[in-house]
C-alpha cells in the first residue's frame, strides 16, 4: 500500500507539471476516454460511481477534477462466466448495473446513444457515458442476443472474448479456433454496421482485427491498445495493423498503463507476479460446475483491479508515454490516436500519476512536446468522437 508521504509526493509533482495553459486548454478541451471500469466495484460490492473513494483509480468527483467530459463506461464480462456459458446473463446483469448507476447520478452523468448526444451532454455540464461490452455478450454471437443489448443502450462491443476466443472471432492471447473471424464473425461485423455499432478490436488477434477492418464498412477502434514495436506483447498492435486500421479511419486508444508501453516495468511485473498479466486462471474446471452467484464471489475480490506495485523508478514519465503515442501519430498521423486509460482495469500509470484526476498531465506534456492544440484536442476526444458519429449517425435502413 502507498504511503500517506508518497501518496502526497505523487499530487505535488501533478500539481507542479501542469502549467496554467495545459490547465486552460485541458479544461477547454471535449477529454472522451475510449475505455473506462467504471462500475466493476458498485456490481461486486455496492455503493454508487457518484461518491469519491479511497482508493482505485476512478469514480465520479475525480472525474470531474481530472475533466473529463465522457467515456466508453465498460460492460466487462470477465473469463469466469465463460466456462458455464453464463456470459450472457452476466452481460445483461452488467448493462443493469450501469443504466442503474447512470439513473442514480443523472445530475452529472447521462447516456449517450450518438455523438450529438455527447455534444449535447457536455454543453449541459455533465459526462457522457457510451455503453461498451468487454468481453464475450455471447460466445457463439448470437445477433438476437446483440439486437436486444442494442435497444437498451450498448453502442460499442469487443469482438473476441477479452483474452479468450469465441466461436466467431480470436484473442490475442489464446490459441486461435477462426484464424481470425469465423463466417459468423463477419455476419457479427455487418449487424454491428447495420445496427450503428462501434466495433472494438482491443484484446483481439491480429488476424481478427485485420480481417474486421477489412470486413466492416465503418472505421474500427481499438479502445485500449499499444504499438508491439515499443514493447513486443500480443496486447499490443504491430505498425503495419496499426496503419491498416488507420487507412479505414480508425482510431487506436492508448492504454495508460506502464505494462503496455514499458518494457522495462513489464519485466519487472512480469517476474514479480509470476506470470503475464493476460494469463487466464487456471481453475476453468471447478468455474464450469459454479452458479453465477459462486462465480460473483469469485471474481468480486479482484476488483476494482488496482494497479501493481512498482518501485517509481521502474516506472516512466508521463512525457515517455506521451512519445509511444507520437511514434504513432508519425506513423499514421493525428487523426488516429486516442486516449483510452484503462482506469480501474488494473494499469499502472506513469510516474507521477495517480488516477482520473491526473489527466492533465497528458495535455501538459503534450504542450511540453510542441503539440497544437488542435491536435491535442483530436487526441483527448476529437477523433473518438469523429468515429462515433460516422457510426452512429449514418443513414441506414
Amino acid at each position: 500500500m502507498r504511503t500517506v508521504t508518497t501518496l502526497l509526493f505523487a499530487a505535488f509533482v501533478s500539481s507542479a507539471q501542469i502549467s496554467d495553459q495545459a490547465r486552460a486548454v485541458h479544461r477547454r478541451a471535449l477529454v472522451l476516454d475510449a475505455h473506462v471500469h467504471a462500475i466493476d466495484r458498485e456490481f461486486y460490492h455496492g455503493g454508487d460511481i457518484g461518491q469519491r473513494k479511497t482508493n482505485g483509480q476512478f469514480d465520479l468527483p475525480r472525474a470531474r477534477e481530472g475533466g473529463l467530459g465522457g467515456f466508453f463506461l465498460s460492460l466487462y464480462v470477465p473469463e469466469a462466466y465463460y466456462p458455464a456459458r453464463l456470459e450472457t446473463k452476466q452481460a445483461f446483469r452488467v448493462i443493469d448495473c450501469a443504466l442503474e448507476q447512470i439513473r442514480k447520478n443523472h445530475s452529472q452523468l447521462e447516456l449517450a446513444l450518438t455523438a450529438s448526444d455527447v455534444e449535447r451532454i457536455h454543453r449541459a455540464g455533465k459526462m457522457a457515458a457510451i455503453l461498451d461490452i468487454e468481453g464475450s455478450y455471447d460466445l457463439d454471437g448470437d445477433l438476437g442476443v446483440l439486437r436486444d443489448l442494442y435497444r437498451l443502450g450498448l453502442r460499442s462491443a469487443q469482438l473476441s472474448a477479452h483474452n479468450w476466443p469465441n466461436n466467431y472471432a480470436d484473442s490475442c492471447c489464446s490459441p486461435a479456433k477462426s484464424h481470425g473471424l469465423s463466417e459468423h464473425g463477419r455476419e457479427v461485423i455487418r449487424e454491428m454496421n447495420r445496427l450503428g455499432m462501434v466495433i472494438n478490436v482491443s484484446h483481439a488477434s491480429d488476424d481478427a482485427i485485420s480481417q474486421a477492418i477489412d470486413v466492416s464498412s465503418d472505421p474500427v477502434i481499438a479502445t485500449h491498445h499499444g504499438l508491439r514495436s515499443v514493447n513486443n506483447i500480443p496486447r499490443n498492435m504491430p505498425d503495419w495493423l496499426v496503419k491498416k486500421l488507420a487507412a479505414k479511419g480508425g482510431v487506436i486508444g492508448f492504454q495508460i498503463g506502464n505494462e503496455f508501453h514499458n518494457p522495462k516495468e513489464f519485466v519487472y511485473r512480469t517476474s514479480h507476479a509470476g506470470k503475464v498479466f493476460w494469463t487466464p486462471a487456471p481453475n476453468r474446471e471447478q468455474e464450469a460446475r459454479m452458479t453465477i452467484e459462486q462465480v460473483d464471489k469469485s471474481v468480486a475480490p479482484q476488483i476494482p483491479m488496482e494497479a501493481f506495485n512498482v518501485p517509481e523508478d521502474v516506472r516512466f514519465t508521463v512525457d515517455d508515454w506521451v512519445a509511444v503515442v507520437d511514434k504513432a501519430i508519425q506513423m499514421v498521423g493525428e487523426d488516429h490516436v486516442a486516449l483510452g486509460t484503462d482506469f480501474d482495469g488494473g494499469p499502472t500509470p506513469p510516474r507521477g500519476m495517480r488516477d482520473v484526476r491526473d489527466l492533465p498531465m497528458i495535455t501538459a506534456a503534450m504542450l511540453r512536446r510542441g503539440y497544437s492544440e488542435e491536435r491535442i484536442d483530436k487526441f483527448l476526444g476529437g477523433n473518438v468522437l469523429r468515429v462515433f458519429r460516422e457510426v452512429t449517425e449514418k443513414s441506414r435502413h
